[in-house]
């Protein structure tokens, strides 16, 4: 093949066997900077398949109780993942980096040099072409390492993410790799989500070989997407073309609108639809219900757009979509997406998984969660049973910890103490176990023996003597026992509330039909959601679960049945389903709905959209949180303008007063503007940035996720290191701390604009 390719040309890579013997091989052409962030080498198939075995002796060792012994700072040092988010189907995201990779074949050669055709794209850079062949037990490898390049090359960067509003200085790299390029003229061309300030045409002379940067200045449309930049350069008859996108994103919470009406039969509602904030963030839907309206749209939307994935939530965010269809009418582009999201919970649970079999808090983390263990494990056996693919081995593991764990319990012992109901644990592995057919009647009756079993774990033991076909057990042992209670809230143990505990009485009153108990329990579940009102996400997931089940088992006598206008086009609809919704897709401007049917009809609108940012102010309740800047000699810096490529520390200092005792399982959320860059010091052999011990810490392009518990009357303080990258003006948004399951428990700095520049300022 030749020495040199040229981007966006076609090359002709030519393969052959030195004594022209027969073989079958595959044909790969790698971008040379991928390859060397693992050391890749060309694969070797006679060294691996001829490779000595290793003796075959069975060892051991007592690593895990060594270990053990430093676990706490262990598990900082070798926490290596999380900066990936599986939580199901996202939004379309900009594909910043295109490189070079191309892997073709299985091909046959029978002697006679094949020839292979490869188109090479915009790209610029060093590739490694690789042969890996065999036959008949022989086999061998070939490769070469060839630059792609054009006599004139641009390349260009922008922040990995940008906001609305902002300003961002985009700088052009123009490389003149040969003699004849002197004057080169640069444009630039960009979508609508910016726009250019100083002109998108400049120049630039060249007197020899070499590079030249030069730079243009963007502005951010006010609204969100998927930016696009396209450059050209041209020098006579060469041309160099660099297109990249990006995504501009807004840090801020969405906010919530909702219209509701009450429709007797005959009656009619209207409304114009008022859309508010970001462009690119509107979203407007129309709900009918003859259940009480749950909030649904917003609950739903809560719990799979929370950032925080330890193991609850990720199984909260999913688990009530299981359900989701004996609640509501779906179109096949939302069965598609849900069926989507519950494979993808799926696949992070199993990142949860201890060697013991039970699942941590955290993914990687060697301790197992035993509320965490029931809850995905729970979610597990249900996916499995409404035809989703669960991993046999995983299951097969976690009921082997689900059956060590249930023999080994007792109250005066158990490893959650300090939970509000420490038996509902035990109660609830137990009907896991008889949900998966492995039903331990003996432990079951021990428990129930008794004398001093809390409320809610006798309800779901009633449930696990239920499924292990008990029913007369389950009912005496509910028999006079309330369905309400008290009210009470958990920070960490179960992540309980007394919500959360109703909505699993309700999923046990499902399972022995008793309708009426049921209804009245589903309807004020109902309309606690449909209350303006926080809730955990497990409350959130739990009590949508145990209504959508509750709903299902138990149809609506009437139907759903109603005329409806959406912008002026009308339709009529007559669903045997509690509800049903339409999505406005951003575009609708009016609605109206007239109940045709003889029942009572529940309409709600809802529009839901992200403000600009800039108005929130700092807050403070039960817990205190401080910011500071250094310079790398540890003296004070204001940030408001940064020089470009200034290292600086962010010092956050978080502090419990004790007015809530202890605090648990608490999530600071750090999110820094667009032109600066987190340094990555997971991967520096000594950092000197020390900051307090965090459970867990998850890196993403722009932002930092810590979780902590913060002991009454003390402070923890975390430090991360930062660069001033981009030249520019951007939005930095205010530094929360908050209790993942208590939002009486938070605290937030004051968003404000920063300034990265040169001699420049930004206006």
């Amino acid at each position: 093949m030749a020495d040199v390719l040229r981007p966006e040309t076609k090359t002709v890579i030519k393969v052959g066997e030195k004594n022209k013997k027969p073989m079958t091989y595959t044909l790969a052409i790698v971008d040379e900077g991928l390859l060397d962030l693992t050391n890749f080498k060309t694969p070797d198939p006679w060294n691996h398949f001829y490779a000595r075995e290793a003796l075959g002796v069975k060892t051991w060792d007592m690593y895990d109780y060594v270990l053990g012994t430093y676990a706490d700072e262990l598990d900082k040092l070798l926490a290596i993942g999380g900066d990936a988010d599986g939580n199901g189907k996202k939004a379309a995201q900009a594909n910043r980096f295109k490189p070079m990779v191309t892997f073709l074949g299985p091909f046959e050669y029978d002697g006679s040099t094949n020839s292979h055709t490869i188109e090479i794209p915009n790209y610029v850079g060093s590739v490694r072409v690789m042969v890996v062949a065999g036959q008949d037990y022989k086999y061998g490898n070939a490769e070469k390492t060839v630059p792609v390049r054009n006599p004139l090359m641009v390349l260009a960067t922008l922040p990995r993410v940008v906001g609305p509003d902002e300003m961002v200085t985009l700088p052009v790299n123009v490389f003149a790799m040969e003699d004849q390029i002197k004057n080169v003229s640069i444009t630039v061309k960009t979508n609508n989500m910016f726009s250019l300030v100083s002109g998108s045409k400049k120049s630039l002379k060249f007197n020899k070989i070499g590079d030249k940067i030069v730079n243009f200045d963007l502005k951010v449309a006010k609204k969100t997407g998927i930016g696009k930049v396209s450059i050209v350069a041209t020098s006579g008859n060469q041309k160099a073309t660099y297109d990249f996108e990006i995504d501009v994103r807004t840090p801020n919470a969405p906010q919530t609108k909702t219209i509701e009406k009450v429709l007797n039969s005959g009656e009619s509602f209207s409304s114009a639809v008022e859309y508010f904030g970001v462009g690119g963030t509107n979203q407007a839907y129309l709900e009918v219900s003859n259940f009480p309206p749950l909030d649904l749209g917003r609950r739903l939307d809560y719990l799979i757009g929370y950032p925080h994935g330890c193991i609850e939530q990720t199984t909260s965010s999913v688990f009530p979509q299981l359900y989701l269809s004996d609640l509501v009418e779906l179109d096949q582009t939302k069965k598609v997406a849900i069926q989507q999201n519950i494979n993808a919970g799926i696949d992070r649970i199993r990142l949860f998984q201890t060697a013991n079999g039970g699942f941590s808090y955290w993914p990687g983390s060697a301790y197992d969660n035993e509320w965490g263990t029931n809850y995905a494990g729970h979610f597990l056996l249900e996916a499995e049973k409404n035809g989703f693919s669960v991993p046999s081995n995983l299951k097969a593991k976690w009921l082997s910890f689900q059956k060590k764990q249930a023999r080994n319990w007792n109250k005066a012992n158990a490893s959650i103490a300090g939970a509000r109901y420490d038996d509902l644990i035990q109660a609830y592995r137990l009907y896991t176990m008889a949900l998966a057919g492995k039903a331990d009647l003996g432990l079951m009756n021990r428990l129930r023996e008794r004398s001093d079993l809390s409320q809610p774990a006798k309800w779901r033991l009633a449930a696990a003597y239920k499924i292990a076909g008990q029913k007369e057990a389950a009912i005496s042992l509910i028999q006079g026992v309330n369905n309400v209670v008290p009210e009470y809230r958990e920070l960490s143990y179960s992540y309980g509330s007394n919500t959360r505990d109703e909505a699993m009485i309700l999923e046990t009153l499902v399972l022995l039909d008793m309708k009426i108990d049921g209804a009245d329990l589903a309807k004020r579940l109902a309309n606690r959601l449909n209350k303006d009102q926080w809730m955990s996400t497990q409350t959130t997931a739990y009590s949508l679960l145990a209504i959508s089940k509750f709903v299902g088992n138990n149809k609506a006598e009437s139907k759903l049945k109603f005329s409806y206008k959406l912008n002026g086009e009308g339709g009529s609809r007559n669903s045997e389903m509690t509800m049903v919704s339409f999505d406005l897709h951003g575009k609708g401007k009016s609605v109206s709905v007239d109940n045709t049917g003889n029942g009572i009809l529940y309409v709600r609108l809802i529009t839901k959209g992200t403000p600009l940012g800039g108005d929130e102010e700092a807050m403070e309740n039960n817990i205190r949180i401080n910011v500071d800047y250094f310079d790398m000699k540890r003296n004070r810096i204001s940030i408001e303008d940064l020089g470009q490529g200034q290292d600086f520390i962010a010092e956050i200092t978080v502090s419990n007063p004790g007015m809530r005792g202890d605090l648990k399982e608490l999530a600071l959320v750090h999110i820094v503007p667009s032109g600066w860059e987190i340094h990555n010091n997971r991967m520096d052999e000594y950092n000197s940035n020390k900051s307090s011990y965090f459970t867990y810490q998850d890196v993403r392009d722009d932002r930092l996720y810590t979780y902590f518990n913060l002991d009454a009357n003390r402070q923890k303080t975390f430090s991360v290191q930062l660069n001033s990258s981009y030249l520019g003006k951007f939005y930095l948004p205010g530094i929360s701390v908050e209790a993942m399951y208590d939002s009486a428990i938070y605290a937030r700095t004051k968003g404000k604009w920063v300034k990265v520049s040169t001699e420049e300022s930004y206006n």
